[in-house]
């Protein structure tokens, strides 16, 4: 088990389950529905808040809110000089460019990245890692990385690539937006 964060508490898979109690009622309330995409649809949004305040952990260790290390994040997947246009950021974050614009002001108050004119284009501007944010996001996403394989841990490799399957046809067939 890694060090970076207490683990989910296991499940008995009894009554303590809400969604099987909400079912439950909704089957006694209204016994002509079915009620079964409950299950799934719950237990995805309970362990989506789970997943969350574990990941959310990790990041608060290394001084970052999770938008703050995806930010970085974008810089350090895009290699040296690990820069990207403000425009690329926002398209590599799926955020908008007023929630990018106020993260980048964090973390260049932080030291943690820089801002400065495109050596190509003078009239566009760049976001770059400064050599602290580079060393942080490293240290962070090594982090990241054993965080979420401790979270896959009551799941086999068998069971992680069925899951991971499952997830991606059904996004597939949903086509979220980018």
């Amino acid at each position: 088990m890694s060090d970076t964060a207490p683990g989910p508490r296991p499940s008995d898979g009894n009554a303590a389950d809400r969604v099987a109690r909400i079912q439950a009622e909704w089957r006694r309330e209204r016994p002509e529905l079915d009620v079964a995409p409950q299950g799934v649809f719950g237990r995805l949004a309970r362990l989506a808040a789970a997943i969350e305040v574990e990941l959310e952990r990790v990041f608060q260790q290394h001084g970052l809110t999770s938008g703050e290390f995806d930010v970085l994040a974008a810089l350090r997947r895009a290699g040296a000089p690990y820069e990207r246009t403000p425009s690329a950021l926002a398209d590599s974050t799926m955020i908008t460019a007023g929630g990018l614009t106020k993260r980048v002001d964090r973390l260049e108050a932080a030291g943690l990245v820089t801002r400065r004119t495109s050596p190509i284009d003078g009239r566009v501007r760049v976001v770059g890692l400064t050599d602290a944010g580079l060393a942080l996001v490293d240290r962070a996403f090594t982090a990241h990385l054993a965080n979420e394989h401790r979270l896959l841990e009551p799941l086999d490799a068998r069971d992680r690539a069925e899951l991971e399957r499952l997830l991606r046809t059904w996004l597939d067939w949903l086509r979220p937006e980018p």
